[in-house]
């Protein structure tokens, strides 16, 4: 009795787990688990990065193999022993329907179901698509390998969603620190003024940097937790792929009902919120300024002094001779260098900027309306001029003479003020108050050392 259990044990031993008929060119895994050699192959088919044992799930880097030739002698000699049960009934029986104990080899698809012929006939899988296990097992795996590949993508996306938003997130710091050394250079001139503002506008940057960080965080741990379910899913796939061909049509309909796209998540964008200052007026309303009452102006040729040079398009004008047969008559009104624009105004506020290139003297303002008629050169004065004049020296830094200087104006009419600003250094040069007639044009004046002066009308970008 005893030497027939042994030998009953050592025939189970020289049995494969996967196809539970004697061993047929026995190889051997890490874990130490014996297979057939096309058994272990061929439940490894769908697989590519992980590789576990059907027995233990122990995985098997790159699904590596060692041919056992000792226990393959062994499995030819068991051969030769007489056994008393048939090879499917080693391990376990042939299951029945518990409703009509008859062999299971039907599986709706529908249903993901194994049946018997009574279940057919049964009204539950009237019109339904009924297989035969064995195709049905085949069917199972390729839809198994699918959602695998698709899982994998999904990974693959997730993992992609996860790098772009840790870049967003650099991307987001890397703003923040512009716009604080943006800042810096304002604080340091505006010092006294501005020491508490800097402290207010320090800290709101501060609080969005929490608040980005900790939205960054929070989107970074659902990425993570997403992508972790995605593996978990994943890997659960992975082991139903290598269940017996009844338990995996047992199981089947769960992991249907499991499997789903799930919403990736979504990559947080963090707009910075560009602060500015209060204080002091002049300069923190400069922004406001040129963002509403911004003029496109465009220069008189007509009013053009015979020693400028206006541009084809009337954006620029040049201290220079102009050609002898230009036909022009403002230089018998005006008796210095100037030209006037072609808008004019008699009401509102409105705001325009210039560049300027090279050394000499510039003014900038506003004359009346009569300048556009002939009138004397005896008849002008200075109350007929609202303007502001410029002494523009070489750079101490010759790296700088290659910037341009820029300006701008801002007139209220009703207010009765005409301010002007250096643009470069954003600071509040000069203010002039007074009564403005019925109407008023924006002029430009060269003086006598201004033969290397270059003034083109520019708009904010």
């Amino acid at each position: 009795m005893a030497f027939a259990s042994s030998l009953t044990e050592l025939q189970l031993q020289a049995t494969c787990p996967i196809c539970s008929d004697y061993l047929r060119d026995a190889v051997t895994l890490d874990c130490g688990h014996n297979f057939c050699d096309s058994c272990v192959q061929e439940r490894w088919a769908y697989l590519q990065d992980i590789f576990p044992c059907p027995v233990c799930f122990h995985h098997c880097p790159g699904g590596a193999t060692k041919r056992n030739t000792q226990l393959s002698y062994i499995v030819d000699i068991m051969k030769q022993l007489p056994t008393g049960r048939s090879k499917r009934k080693r391990q376990e029986e042939e299951p029945l329907c518990e409703k009509h104990n008859e062999v299971l080899d039907l599986f709706c698809e529908e249903d993901s179901e194994l049946l018997c012929p009574q279940c057919r006939a049964s009204s539950d899988h009237q019109g339904h698509h009924l297989l035969p296990t064995g195709r049905a097992i085949v069917n199972q795996r390729k839809k198994l390998k699918t959602y695998m590949e698709l899982l994998k993508k999904q990974i693959n996306d997730a993992k992609m969603v996860y790098e772009d938003q840790v870049r967003e997130g650099t991307e987001a710091r890397f703003q923040i620190e512009n716009c604080k050394g943006e800042l810096k250079p304002e604080f340091e001139k505006f010092k006294f003024h501005l020491k508490t503002e800097e402290i207010v506008m320090s800290s709101s940057l501060l609080t969005s940097e929490i608040i980005m960080e900790d939205k960054l965080t929070q989107n970074k741990n659902s990425i993570s937790d997403h992508m972790k379910t995605l593996k978990n899913l994943l890997d659960e796939l992975t082991k139903k792929c290598l269940q017996t061909d009844q338990n995996l049509l047992r199981s089947i309909k769960s992991t249907d009902l499991q499997y789903g796209d799930l919403p990736s998540p979504v990559v947080l964008t963090y707009e910075i919120k560009r602060e500015s200052s209060t204080l002091p007026p002049h300069y923190i309303g400069l922004n406001n300024m040129v963002s509403t009452f911004q003029e496109n102006l465009t220069l008189d040729l007509e009013t053009a002094h015979a020693n400028l040079i206006v541009s084809n398009d009337r954006k620029r004008v040049t201290f220079g001779i102009r050609p002898m047969n230009f036909v022009g008559n403002f230089q018998h009104r005006i008796p210095f260098p100037a030209v006037l624009c072609c808008e004019s105004f008699t009401e509102g506020r409105h705001f325009w900027q210039v560049e300027v290139k090279g050394t000499g003297e510039l003014s900038l303002g506003l004359c009346k309306e009569n300048f556009r008629e002939k009138i004397p050169v005896s008849s002008i004065s200075d109350y007929d001029f609202w303007q502001f004049k410029l002494t523009l020296r070489p750079f101490w830094d010759t790296e700088q003479e290659e910037q341009d200087r820029r300006y701008g104006v801002f007139l209220d009419y009703e207010l009765g003020e005409l301010s002007f600003y250096n643009l470069k250094s954003k600071f509040f040069l000069h203010k002039i108050t007074g009564t403005f007639p019925e109407r008023v044009i924006p002029f430009f004046a060269f003086g006598p050392s201004s033969d290397s002066l270059m003034l083109s009308l520019v708009m904010e970008q």
